[in-house]
């Protein structure tokens, strides 16, 4: 990936045509109530566009077209080969308009330049192509029965998907769900986050052009209240996918209790240890790795490393490397490719970041705040397990240091909290570092590294971190299915007459 140049950046992002309306069955549409909210650029303040801001009549209207596709076939009852081609075709277009999309993603939600071009879009690009792939490989059962009888265990779409996305990876997030719903055969309502919806139109409008069929994949803007209750309460959605903070996710849990008992899959929130023992090979590696995994994306990321449970008899060594590391993550104009932390996504997110730090009490580096969007990457040594940021899910550019004198201890530390989705484990000792990640209860345990795993391997959480499916590889697409059996009486009429 060949970067631009900031001015180059910014020519690309004045020049923008910017997606306002709601798209439903298969076109643009402005809210039924005509209202509009704004969308702004964190990193400046400055208006983007005016967006339509839908509520409970567009949700119906979106389901009304969704159900519509799904039951006549149009997509649902394609042949799974063309369902791929479709998907293929549209993996093709958004590569030719990568960069207009990564411009797009940047300004809308903050992130990096860097980031945006060479993390979030080819990843999206890489899902989508990846999920469509498997449609055709993927092959349902015959169950061990008895000679005279066949027992086939099959797969179906589930039917009208509620998609509720969050702000900090719009595009990376929506492809997570729109492609595995998709490939299943699935009609969906996709709601994005207030914060950054333009991608997920932009996206749209690209599916349209590459063949789907309208009223398969419809976006409908909005807030939570007006847009994301009624899709998770609505009568006639089967089931709905939410990433999000753990007290969202919960109401999603009571919507469906309340309403049609549809299948609820939950993404939420974390609090993420990363585990460096005495015995840990090559600090400055693991520094890096620390440091990439707290600060990357602002901190903005569920699975983020933001709990250091360090060893006492290196902690001093690995916290000055964590500051040189540091850094080299400065921040700045998220157009600028040589910046590496961009704005936080919101003013309101901003001030509940500064609020966190507010409290930290022994600031081992960082902690400064700066022109009412920009947060330092900050390390904070805490009393122990008990103290509030070691606790709470920041959101931000904060890491929180903890002491621990022994394997057993730390992870202790590392399992009392109420997430349990990612971990890191940092140590020379093998039989170790796989007790550690067995005894880790978090659905992503990486050994010398931060990382997620890739599309191959499922991704959610334990506790709260996590309720109903994993994202990611094959074992998304259960989520976005039914199994039916259906059994087949072979038995020759003959034998079971009765005289």
């Amino acid at each position: 990936m060949t970067l631009l140049t900031q001015d180059e950046y910014k020519s690309i992002a004045a020049g923008l045509a910017l997606p306002t309306g709601a798209f439903i069955d298969g076109k643009f549409r402005p809210a039924a109530s005509g209202n509009t909210f704004e969308t702004v650029n964190p990193a400046t303040g400055e208006k983007l566009a005016d967006i339509a801001a839908c509520g409970a009549e567009d949700v119906d209207f979106a389901v009304e077209k969704s159900r519509a596709a799904f039951d006549d076939g149009r997509w649902s009852r394609l042949h799974p080969s063309e369902r791929k081609d479709v998907l293929i075709r549209l993996a093709k277009l958004m590569t030719r308009n990568a960069r207009e999309l990564a411009v797009m993603e940047s300004v809308d939600s903050g992130k990096t330049i860097y980031d945006c071009e060479t993390v979030d879009v080819p990843e999206t690009i890489h899902c989508i192509k990846w999920h469509a792939e498997a449609i055709d490989k993927i092959y349902d059962q015959v169950a061990p029965a008895s000679d005279d009888h066949i027992a086939m265990v099959v797969r179906e779409p589930i039917g009208v998907v509620g998609l509720v996305l969050p702000w900090n990876f719009p595009l990376l997030m929506l492809a997570w769900k729109i492609g595995p719903a998709l490939a299943a055969g699935c009609s969906v309502v996709v709601k994005p986050a207030a914060e950054t919806t333009l991608t997920a139109l932009r996206l749209a409008e690209l599916a349209m052009e590459a063949g789907l069929p309208r009223g398969v994949l419809n976006i409908v803007p909005g807030g939570g209240a007006d847009v994301g209750e009624p899709i998770g309460r609505h009568m006639n959605i089967d089931m709905v996918s939410f990433t999000g903070s753990t007290v969202t996710g919960k109401r999603f849990l009571s919507y469906s209790a309340e309403s049609n008992a549809k299948e609820v899959v939950l993404e939420m929130g974390g609090k993420n240890p990363a585990i460096v023992m005495d015995d840990a090979e090559n600090l400055d590696r693991v520094a890096a790795h620390v440091v990439n995994g707290a600060f990357w994306n602002m901190g903005e990321n569920c699975s983020a490393s933001s709990r250091l449970i360090v060893h006492k008899d290196v902690k001093g060594e690995l916290l000055e490397r964590i500051a040189h590391h540091a850094k080299q993550w400065n921040i700045g104009d998220p157009l600028d490719p040589e910046v590496r932390m961009g704005a936080l996504v919101s003013a309101a997110h901003f001030d509940k970041v500064c609020g966190y730090l507010d409290q930290a009490e022994n600031v081992v580096l960082g902690g400064k705040a700066h022109d009412g969007a920009f947060v330092e990457a900050t390390v904070v040594e805490v009393p122990g397990n008990d103290a509030v940021l070691a606790r709470e899910e920041i959101f931000g550019p904060v890491l929180s240091v903890i002491e621990v004198s022994g394997f057993d201890e730390a992870i202790q530390i590392a399992n009392d909290t109420d997430y349990g989705l990612c971990a890191s484990i940092f140590t020379a000792n093998a039989k170790r570092a796989i007790r550690g990640a067995r005894a880790i209860r978090a659905g992503t345990v990486t050994v010398n590294s931060f990382g997620e795993g890739d599309i191959t391997t499922p991704f959610g959480g334990y506790k709260q971190s996590g309720f109903g499916g994993r994202d990611n590889s094959v074992h998304a697409h259960d989520q976005y299915t039914q199994l039916k059996t259906i059994w087949i009486d072979l038995a020759d009429d003959a034998d079971e007459a009765v005289d």
